[in-house]
């Protein structure tokens, strides 16, 4: 059973979205001992900023009468659908940045929306394959604090994953992950434990649960 991962933290070490996945990936691993792993690490390695545009420009002319950038920014978002199409799981790492989607997430998603297999008239391709989704966020978002509905990322990306693409999603959220960072949130270092602990309690569940489902023939 291959899995498909993609992590969107422009950090590596002390990565709060990597360490809640790394538990999700764990758990899989131990179903599939020998099964391949596809990576793509948008937050340290984004795609060009300018691919989508070209895919989108490159889309409406003949093959023949594309330049190179618009030829290399279709054939990357086959790369890209290729990689979501060929996972039997799949698993998304997505930080919460500054209140919104990440750039280099939105940017990977109009790409992949830009492949033909995936577009707006197209019969979706992935309806059905179980996934799981990892949020974090620096904060509380949750409903009651001064920041409720200030999440605008969360609620976008379980759109485009289970409601465009028809993934079978499970999510993971996590708050204060600033906990212990930002000084003015040390007051909430029980709270933030607490959540931690449950954040990685449902990573784990999930994780077992990727390892196991595969979509109905």
């Amino acid at each position: 059973m291959s899995l498909f991962r993609l992590d969107a933290s422009i950090r590596v070490e002390g990565s709060a979205s990597r360490e809640i996945a790394d538990i999700v990936e764990r758990e899989w691993r131990s179903g599939n001992p020998d099964a391949p792993v596809t990576r793509r690490h948008l937050g340290t390695e984004p795609l060009p900023a300018t691919a989508w545009a070209d895919a989108v420009a490159g889309s409406y002319l003949p093959a023949e009468e594309r330049t190179a950038g618009q030829a290399e920014a279709l054939a990357l978002a086959a790369t890209l659908t290729d990689e979501l199409v060929d996972a039997e799981a799949l698993l998304f790492a997505v930080p919460l940045y500054n209140f919104g989607i990440s750039q280099h997430v939105k940017t990977w998603v109009d790409l992949v929306i830009t492949d033909p297999r995936m577009g707006p008239r197209a019969e979706p391709l992935l309806t059905g394959k179980p996934a799981v989704l990892v949020t974090v966020r620096g904060g509380n978002y949750s409903a009651g604090t001064p920041r409720e509905g200030w999440d605008h990322a969360t609620s976008w990306t379980r759109r485009i994953l289970e409601d465009v693409w028809q993934l079978d999603l499970r999510v993971v959220e996590r708050d204060f992950t600033l906990v212990g960072v930002n000084p003015a949130l040390d007051s909430f270092a029980d709270l933030a434990a607490e959540l931690k602990q449950t954040a990685e309690r449902e990573a784990a569940d999930h994780g077992r649960l990727l390892s196991t489902t595969r979509v109905a023939a």
